[in-house]
């Protein structure tokens, strides 16, 4: 009862109550432009950040075009990437050239008895000396 005779006691004039209606009002109108602002400088951040990190990629790419303009560079790569050589040398590959740490350890063991295979080697042997002698070789131009 104390709360009803509160309540009673409260007086409301006009004035005060369109500007009640005004707050209100305004909340409403504010609440998402604020949200909505929010969220565009959230993405305005994002947009930035990506536009350091393609700024970053563009001087990247900017600095390996610079080495590709380099003659040695780029017989160095292709040394290295194509595995050409200059007149008159001689290029060894090594295969197999991992270190003892990087080898496998376990190997599969070699089997004691004799076995036959499922292929027929001739065959497959002079399909491969065929393929081999049928295929073009490629001549440098000058």
């Amino acid at each position: 009862m104390d709360v009803a005779r509160w309540l009673g006691g409260i007086r409301v004039s006009g004035f005060a109550a369109i500007m009640l209606g005004l707050v209100v009002l305004g909340v409403f109108v504010l609440v998402p432009t604020i949200g909505t602002y929010a969220q565009q400088q959230q993405e305005l951040a994002s947009l930035r950040s990506s536009v350091a990190v393609t700024k970053e990629q563009v001087a990247a790419l900017e600095r390996e075009r610079e080495r590709w303009k380099d003659p040695a560079y780029i017989t160095t790569q292709a040394r290295a990437r194509l595995y050409y050589v200059k007149p008159g040398e001689v290029v060894y590959l090594v295969d197999n050239d991992l270190p003892a740490a990087a080898q496998p350890r376990e190997q599969a063991k070699v089997s004691a008895k004799v076995e036959q295979t499922h292929t027929d080697w001739m065959s497959q042997l002079v399909r491969s000396v065929a393929a081999a002698g049928a295929a073009q070789t490629a001549t440098p131009t000058r």
